[in-house]
């Protein structure tokens, strides 16, 4: 028992100087976000102009707050970190307002742009992805992944804060999407539930490299997709259809759908 306290002592020792914002602040700032932006999120509306502007000087010092402890792994100070996201938020606003309508137009069972913000889990998914990709830019280490992992949890869609996923990006559905980390999506795409978008089994000396394929403009994805590799590019106006598996590019404009091969065996009885 003596060993394993002392094992216990010299990890939460490498914890406290390594200190990271507990999950649950981390969410409220999160959510506090998605919230300012857009209020249909959780029907909590200011109208004021003036509590919006004193609502957003809050959210840069709640920022600068969770930053903080981990001054000594930042590339630059707590204080200049969070004001240069903040001078970004306005671009994440324009990007999820077109992600939005692209929700809005591309499922029939959407009845209005409220009912997307609020009850869509894949709008939810993406405002975690988009501000967290604001934060993996600055080069802040793990509070990108615990954002996304908290909408992870929350919607069953995985998306890692270092793909590059361009605007009116639409998730119909959603659940058990695995989007990972060099991946590249162009505009207009749209993914149905259960598609992955992964790696190859690869080296960790390659962790760097480009692992995950790239999605052109204007193409369609659907169910239970499957497309891996670095070099596979689904070239743009495409559609792939349910359960198909790639590890090879396809041309702009292909159709690519899984065909069934039914064998029976027959049995002679006499």
């Amino acid at each position: 028992m003596s060993d394993f306290l002392e094992e216990l002592k010299r990890r939460h020792q490498l914890a406290a100087a390594n200190a990271y914002p507990a999950t649950s602040v981390v969410s409220d700032f999160a959510n506090s976000l998605i919230n300012w932006l857009f209020p249909e999120h959780t029907g909590q509306v200011m109208a004021d102009p003036v509590l919006l502007k004193e609502y957003g000087r809050k959210l840069e010092k709640q920022l600068e707050t969770l930053l903080l402890p981990m001054q000594h792994q930042l590339p630059a100070e707590a204080g200049h970190i969070s004001r240069d996201f903040m001078s970004r938020v306005p671009q994440i606003y324009d990007e999820l307002t077109k992600d939005a309508n692209a929700i809005f137009q591309g499922d029939p069972a959407a009845t209005c742009l409220y009912e997307v913000i609020r009850a869509y889990p894949g709008f939810y998914a993406i405002a975690s992805y988009r501000m967290a990709h604001a934060l993996y830019e600055l080069k802040i280490p793990l509070l990108p992944r615990m954002i996304t992992e908290l909408a992870h949890a929350r919607t069953g869609i995985d998306i890692h804060p270092g793909a590059v996923i361009a605007p009116f990006f639409c998730i119909d559905h959603g659940t058990g999407i695995v989007i990972g980390e060099t991946t590249v999506i162009g505009q207009h795409v749209k993914l149905y539930q259960g598609v992955t978008l992964g790696a190859l089994s690869i080296e960790k000396t390659m962790a760097r490299s480009k692992r995950h394929p790239t999605i052109e403009e204007h193409v369609v994805i659907y169910a239970g997709a499957t497309i891996l590799g670095g070099d596979t590019v689904i070239g743009h106006h495409s559609v792939i259809g349910g359960n198909v598996w790639l590890i090879r590019s396809v041309e702009p404009f292909s159709r690519i759908y899984y065909k069934a091969e039914h064998k029976y065996l027959e049995s002679n009885h006499e």
